[in-house]
């Protein structure tokens, strides 16, 4: 049986797509589990347990505190005294309760400003319930704009921190105008 030319190029190009497909999508797909499983829990409590969250950024700080009143659970107290948007704290709430890290490594104190983290775009505390207190500081993103670098103090070490890569979702949460943080009122 003799093909043609053309068919013989039909049937190589066939394969080299097969190929392709498999090492794109088979292997890809098995290197985006591994990655998903080396994530880390950033910090240690439910949403449940948060009654206050402070965000410092350069321009502006921001401040929500838990009312208890399931109708309206959050209420902004700075820079206004006005009812939270529930949509707004609900993301930030979600990424504080259950954000992962992607990596985590550590450097110098002295070298923060490489990551953006010396003068942070933002600034988070958080107030528990039970009175503790935890932070984090959002740096710049990464080199690859999917992450951004952010940093939670310790009080282990004063030299060198423990700088994390973490979802730019954080940026998205805190980057919003002050109209985005304050609940709309519903017309009757």
């Amino acid at each position: 049986m003799k093909l043609k030319g053309t068919t013989w190029l039909l049937i190589i190009l066939a394969a080299i797509l097969g190929s392709w497909v498999y090492f794109y999508e088979i292997r890809g797909e098995q290197q985006q589990t591994i990655s998903a499983t080396n994530q880390q829990q950033i910090f240690n409590f439910t949403e449940i347990e948060i009654n206050k969250i402070i965000i410092q950024k350069p321009t502006q700080t921001l401040e929500f505190e838990r009312t208890g009143n399931n109708e309206q659970p959050w209420q902004m107290k700075q820079p206004q005294n006005v009812p939270a948007s529930d949509a707004s704290i609900a993301f930030l709430l979600d990424l504080i309760a259950k954000g992962k890290s992607d990596r985590s490594f550590t450097v110098a104190q002295s070298q923060l400003g490489q990551y953006g983290l010396n003068n942070p775009v933002a600034h988070i505390i958080i107030e528990l319930k039970n009175q503790t207190k935890q932070e984090i500081f959002l740096g710049k993103p990464s080199l690859n704009e999917e992450s951004i670098y952010a940093y939670i103090p310790t009080s282990e070490s004063k030299t060198d921190v423990n700088v994390l890569l973490v979802s730019k979702n954080w940026q998205y949460a805190v980057d919003r105008e002050l109209s985005e943080w304050q609940q709309n009122p519903v017309n009757n």
